[in-house]
């Protein structure tokens, strides 16, 4: 399964921009994002690309989603990765 993670543009530099996820901040390409972007816009990053540019209306309901994902409860998994089929009651 793959993972975008929402986050905001603090700062851009040509085609690279630093991302800002929940107080973390990486560098993203900027390259392949599917519309033109500029700083305080969201986007969903994939593996260090910016794929989309979140539209405004979208951005409180997409953060509340990923921030209910963080608080799940993730009983069940270990360091090692998730249980093993055989292991799941």
């Amino acid at each position: 399964m793959c993972l975008g993670v929402p986050g905001r543009i603090v700062s851009m530099d040509d085609m690279v921009g630093v991302v800002d996820f929940w107080g973390v901040q990486r560098e993203v390409a900027l390259h392949i994002v599917d519309e033109p972007v500029k700083v305080g816009d969201y986007v969903l990053v994939h593996v260090g690309f910016a794929i989309r540019r979140i539209p405004e209306e979208d951005i409180a309901s997409t953060l509340e989603f990923f921030e209910q994902m963080a608080d799940e409860d993730l009983e069940g998994l270990s360091p090692k990765g998730p249980p093993k089929p055989e292991e799941t009651p």
